[in-house]
């Protein structure tokens, strides 16, 4: 044995434990390889688990984006379908529109025709039975008018054409205008008419304040058997609310909500036997909400009913602006119209032949002319000649219009002769044409009554 070396041999109990010795390091080799091996396992485990479930989740995702791809086309083909009833619609409703945008004219020409025809001829006739006769023949013309009127609202309503126009209107020569048309019926009816109010201004749409105005007469007058009506306005604030006060049956709570809604007339109106289709309020509804006029109700049953419409106030206690000075605008005023210079020019012969049997009854020097042509030739040939009012038809002949017509002869008298358009053409473009120019404006048919009354106050 040398220094620090090993035996050359070992003992038996010494080889022993070096067996042992590598035998628990073999072990825990073993040990930590079975623990790699497990965890490779394991690993490989989890990745096939979740290679399978994305394989399941793919499958999901396709069979949802076909379900998706088939919904959306079912979509797509639907809105193709409710576009297709959309644009149909919207070419039945402008089809409608300009139907009776294109008829009014020719529904309603024959009837102011007619109106003043029978106004021209009961004034000459003093015989009763002639006197019933006409007064039988203008009730129909009066109910055929008012359902024309109402077809024409209504399509305008539904189709958005009837929009506001506003402008100050004065309330004292409304009201006159809108009792002129209702006295004699609730005069017939041995009711009391009256109004209440003061010359005030207020900011609407002259031609549908009047229509709501007159529908809400209408009604009280209908329903009402005996007693009143009353139209009259109070100030409530920057408003005015306008009243129409009746002493008719009243309606019920019950129907009060629903008074307001198409074709229905209610108790009192069924067992009155009115006529009508129970579309007046409607409209009168429909009308305030595009003013932006509020309506309100009260009506106690067996005492009577008030409708009210708020207004927005323009001015407070204006001026009555009509002069005395002129000694034959007065006699007018006392006596009618009697020497007043009248042109007419309408394109329609019966309405001309109507029109001047009317006026030389009222004793009027009428002139009359089918168009611009006439006038000019009348001009270059008197000179001198000037009218006190002109009335003329909107369309004319060969595209002229009666605004030119009107212009052609302020022109010539320099000076701004007071002038009344009469039209059936309903459009909003017309309406402001005529404003524009400084015209009044009447829509056909014309009650003569009505047409009296605005030269009156423009000759005044």
């Amino acid at each position: 044995m040398t220094n620090g070396s090993r035996p050359a041999y070992l003992s038996h109990h010494d080889a022993l434990e070096e067996l042992e010795r590598r035998n628990e390091k073999l072990a825990k080799i073993n040990a930590a390889l079975m623990q790699r091996v497990e965890r490779s396992m394991d690993y490989q485990a989890n990745a096939y688990s979740m290679f399978q479930t994305a394989i399941g989740l793919e499958t999901q995702v396709r069979a949802r984006t076909e379900e998706l791809k088939a919904a959306l086309n079912r979509l797509e083909r639907t809105n193709e379908q409710l576009t297709s009833a959309r644009d149909g619609a919207e070419r039945a409703n402008r089809f409608k529109t300009g139907f009776f945008t294109a008829v009014s004219h020719d529904l309603l020409q024959p009837l102011h025709a007619a109106r003043l025809s029978l106004s021209a001829l009961g004034e000459m006739r003093e015989d009763q039975q002639h006197r019933r006769l006409i007064g039988q023949v203008d009730h129909a013309l009066s109910t055929i008018e008012e359902l024309l009127r109402t077809i024409l609202d209504i399509s305008k309503l539904e189709s958005g054409a009837l929009r506001p126009s506003f402008q100050s209107v004065e309330l004292l020569d409304l009201f006159r205008s809108v009792l002129v048309d209702i006295e004699p019926i609730a005069r017939n009816k041995g009711l009391a008419l009256s109004m209440r109010a003061r010359d005030v201004l207020v900011t609407s749409d002259p031609l549908m304040l009047r229509r709501i105005l007159q529908n809400l007469l209408a009604n009280a007058v209908q329903y009402t058997e005996r007693g009143r009506v009353l139209l009259a306005a109070r100030k409530r604030g920057s408003q005015l609310r306008i009243d129409v006060w009746d002493t008719g049956p009243g309606i019920a709570p019950s129907e009060q909500t629903k008074i307001f809604e198409e074709f229905h007339r209610g108790a009192a109106g069924l067992k009155s036997h009115a006529r009508g289709f129970g579309v007046g309020l409607a409209i009168i509804a429909r009308m305030s909400e595009a003013l932006g006029h509020r309506i309100e109700l009260c009506s106690e049953t067996g005492r009577g009913t008030r409708f009210s419409v708020y207004v927005p106030v323009v001015d407070v206690a204006i001026a009555f602006r009509k002069t005395a000075g002129n000694s034959k605008y007065a006699a007018a005023r006392a006596y009618g119209l009697e020497g007043m210079k009248i042109v007419v020019i309408d394109n329609d012969s019966v309405v001309r032949d109507a029109m001047r049997a009317l006026l030389e009854r009222w004793g009027c020097e009428a002139r009359i002319f089918s168009g611009l042509a006439d006038v000019e030739a009348v001009l270059a040939l008197e000179p001198e000649y000037r009218p006190d009012i002109i009335l003329a038809d909107y369309h004319l002949d060969g595209g002229d219009s009666g605004l030119t017509a009107v212009a052609t002869l302020r022109d010539a008298k320099d000076t701004q002769i007071q002038a009344i358009v009469i039209t059936a053409d309903q459009s909003r473009e017309a309406s402001e044409a005529v404003a524009a120019a400084g015209c009044e404006l009447l829509r056909k048919p014309v009650k003569p009554a009505e047409l009296r009354a605005l030269v009156t106050h423009l000759i005044g």
